[in-house]
């Protein structure tokens, strides 16, 4: 009964299953970590959480001068405690799958890799340790132990119009780029290197950061012609700025009403093994060959 926990898991937890669930003492401490529709493995998902906000608490008081001065050793002690401990958890995550590999080149599996890593190798490259706010990326594990399946849903949805989206995006940013270069080699020709435009990779990122609408100040154009074309780019980066947006909605929009046509075009997950993706006319997963679920309100 307890062997078929993961076929059971909430959509949020099931993708955990691609990496095998074993049998035996290996499944308990799988359902304790992977999943979070027990007592226990809540408890469990919880206590990791506030571990991991406690670690970035500590990376960050550590950066303040006065702090680090007054209680070093302290600082030192805790953050050697929160690496092991989260080693620990790295290795029984790996121990308790059957595709260790798999788990460890997948985004949770590097995140959880990257977050113990500069510990150690402050030892042999000091300051190093400040990348440990990598573990913030931990904190999306908080979707599962919640189980907000609409966010889930929504973040699916946004995921696939930004792929459905990128083509067009990439024809935006090249069109973006060709007047970056363009207008700031056309400013290095105006304003010239005495006032600031000594290259034309120099006038360029002042492109950049004129039509962005940034303005950090360290370049400024001084002759007439060139203040026009400079108001020129910041009305042209209010245009910019909306682009996408506009192409991503759009293509959300049309995502959302393939929705309300029909069922048909509705992803699905394999309760075997976890693959998404499958349309609502596949019949069985694509990755193992086991049969999909029926699609919602078909009988």
């Amino acid at each position: 009964m307890k062997a078929r926990t993961a076929d059971r898991a909430p959509d949020a937890a099931r993708p955990a299953a691609r990496y095998g669930r074993p049998d035996g003492w290996r499944g308990a401490l799988y359902d304790l970590i992977f999943l979070s529709d027990s007592a226990a493995g809540r408890r469990f998902d919880i206590a990791l959480v506030g571990a991991i906000l406690l670690s970035i608490l500590v990376v960050v008081l550590d950066s303040v001068p006065m702090v680090r001065a007054r209680h070093t050793d302290l600082m030192h002690m805790l953050e050697w405690g929160f690496t092991l401990l989260f080693t620990a958890e790295y290795v029984a995550r790996l121990v308790c799958v059957r595709q260790p590999l798999r788990y460890a080149t997948s985004f949770f599996g590097i995140v959880d890799l990257l977050s113990v890593l500069p510990t150690y190798v402050s030892l042999l490259v000091p300051g190093s340790e400040a990348l440990l706010d990598i573990r913030i990326l931990r904190l999306l594990r908080v979707f599962r132990i919640f189980k907000l399946t609409l966010y889930i849903e929504e973040y699916t949805r946004l995921g696939e119009a930004l792929a459905a989206s990128r083509r067009k995006i990439m024809v935006f940013l090249s069109v973006v780029l060709m007047a970056v270069l363009i207008l700031g080699t056309v400013m290095y020709v105006v304003e010239g290197p005495a006032r600031g435009f000594t290259s034309i990779p120099t006038a360029m990122y002042w492109a950049v950061v004129t039509m962005t609408t940034v303005g950090y100040g360290d370049i400024t154009p001084q002759t007439t012609l060139g203040k026009a074309i400079a108001s020129f780019m910041m009305l042209l980066g209010w245009g910019i700025l909306a682009v996408p947006t506009g192409i991503v909605t759009a293509e959300m929009s049309a995502r959302r009403n393939d929705r309300r046509r029909g069922p048909a075009r509705l992803p699905r997950n394999c309760s075997a093994c976890g693959s998404g993706g499958h349309e609502g006319r596949a019949r069985f997963c694509r990755d193992c060959g086991a049969e999909l679920p029926a699609v919602m309100g078909k009988h």
